[in-house]
């Protein structure tokens, strides 16, 4: 079976499995086009249930788990630390072990007029123009949750707050606020328990979920798994080989076009790695913009004790009127999901261990169960909650080409002035939405939220300033594509996994216009 993989000339070879290439493979399967996704990481088996884990170090082992094997190389402000990313690598990427929080941008985020000019730009494609693809991917993802604009009558309903959930939004409400039942990718399926990680249940929705597995059930589309793309070839512009390695042997496939669904740090890692004498800078990059404008959000992590004794997570409430406040560009504000637990505590606290000066000293990560353990006893029946705070784009914040036959993802990041004043304004306006309840922000220096990079293959009308067009396919190849978070030119304020899936479907309706 696998050589007659290898050997079929496809209609489209689909590198990644996560949110955008689960997507975009699905629809051009359904549109009956031979597809063949390549997976680096394993398929796994369905009933297994595995949460992403911090605690796990060995290559070999992280890949089986379906985590990333490498680490992240980050030098941010100048400083250099090394650390294990939530990033997945296997099918469905890591969309797998999100929270399944699926949030619609803002019309504002997309439209930019003379009136109200975006910082950055702007969207090549208007709100208006992108919104009939997010219904569609709210529809395919299964979104439930309250309507907060219109055009949103078709989610299916909310499920009922938890009595501390109920509280919190009340409180809330009176401080002239409207909170709502966060918009979620979870079906309700009997015995499901909305839990982060992999589920057997197929409750949650996901790259895998809705997007790979129903793709193989047309019958169009097929999984490469343990397949490591490690170049791709070019003649006439056109891409004519992918070189890759599966299970460690070398492989060539073909396909008439090519998609690419790594992610904004795989997508522009495998671009830079292509390079020939006709693309010395890599692939796709005239523009010498491939793995540059990353962008992330900033995570203000907060605890919020309720006064009640309930021990359910608060995962339900979201709250938009903190996104664009007073001309300010800052984000919502969203249940985690998760409760204030030891175990909780202690993976945050060895992440911040990993990523300062501290990871030099021996067992500093153990020393790190003792203050966990006071956290736990101190916060008690809190909940925690973040605010995604928006990342804009500069040149200089960028991903690294990678070192030959590494997986470790290097990156370089600046935090600008203006992100850090808008940091210190969404706090504020973070404690004033809350006041008259107990909280407590859980970190004090600047905290990149490293599961959601974007930007680093931005799409525009202009290829001087752009690596994609508006559709999404690459200025300098024809048949080269991509459908991940690194088509977007900002980081809007909420999780970008909607907003990847809606491009992704776009992408494949131009995909499928080409080849037709």
């Amino acid at each position: 079976m696998t050589d007659a993989l290898l050997q079929t000339h496809w209609d489209v070879i689909v590198i990644g499995t996560g949110i955008g290439g689960g997507t975009a493979g699905r629809a051009l399967a359904e549109a009956g086009l031979k597809t063949l996704f390549l997976e680096k990481g394993p398929a796994g088996y369905r009933a297994e249930r595995t949460a992403l884990s911090h605690e796990v170090f060995l290559p070999e082992a992280r890949l089986t788990r379906g985590f990333w094997p490498g680490q992240i190389v980050a030098r941010q402000n100048g400083t250099e630390s090394r650390f294990f990313g939530p990033l997945g690598a296997g099918v469905g990427g890591s969309s797998v072990f999100y929270a399944a929080t699926l949030e619609r941008p803002e019309p504002h985020d997309l439209d930019d007029s003379p009136e109200k000019p975006h910082p950055t730009g702007g969207w090549p494609v208007s709100f208006d123009a992108f919104a009939p693809y997010i219904e569609r991917a709210e529809r395919l993802y299964h979104i439930s949750g309250d309507p907060h604009a219109p055009g949103q009558d078709h989610l299916a309903p909310a499920r009922p707050l938890s009595p501390a959930d109920q509280r919190i939004a009340e409180r809330l409400r009176r401080n002239g606020h409207a909170p709502y039942a966060l918009h979620s990718a979870i079906r309700h399926v009997d015995g499901c328990l909305g839990c982060l990680g992999k589920c057997p249940l197929p409750c949650k929705m996901d790259g895998r979920s809705a997007g790979v597995e129903p793709a193989l059930a047309t019958g169009n589309a097929a999984l490469l798994d343990h397949c490591d793309v490690t170049r791709l070839r070019t003649r006439d512009a056109q891409i004519t080989q992918i070189e890759a390695r599966h299970h460690g042997r070398p492989v060539t496939l073909t396909a008439r076009h090519v998609l690419l669904a790594g992610g904004a740090f795989g997508s522009p890692r495998l671009c830079l790695a292509s390079t020939s004498e006709a693309h010395p800078k890599g692939l796709a990059n005239s523009s010498g913009l491939v793995g540059r404008n990353l962008m992330f959000h900033l995570n203000e992590l907060f605890a919020l004790w309720p006064g009640t004794s309930d021990p359910a997570p608060s995962k339900a409430i979201g709250l938009r009127d903190l996104y664009h406040l007073n001309g300010q560009r800052l984000g919502m504000v969203q249940a985690m999901g998760v409760s204030a637990s030891y175990g909780e505590i202690a993976y945050y606290l060895r992440t911040l261990i990993d990523r300062s000066a501290l990871r030099h000293i021996p067992l500093a990560g153990e020393l790190s169960r003792i203050p966990a353990a006071a956290a736990a006893k101190l916060l008690g029946s809190a909940k925690i909650f973040v605010g995604l705070l928006e990342d804009m784009p500069y040149a200089e914040n960028r991903v690294l080409p990678p070192d030959p036959g590494s997986d470790d993802i290097a990156f370089t990041y600046t935090l600008h002035p203006e992100l850090a004043a808008r940091r210190r304004a969404f706090r504020r306006a973070i404690s004033r939405a809350f006041r008259g309840q107990r909280r407590m922000f859980l970190n004090h220096a600047p905290d990149l939220n490293h599961g959601h990079p974007t930007g680093t293959m931005r799409f525009g009308t202009d290829p001087a300033t752009s690596v994609l067009t508006p559709w999404g396919r690459a200025h300098d190849h024809p048949n080269l594509w991509v459908a991940d978070a690194g088509f977007m030119p900002t980081s809007m304020g909420v999780n970008p996994s909607l907003t990847i899936a809606a491009q992704a479907l776009r992408t494949a309706d131009a995909i499928k216009d080409s080849l037709t």
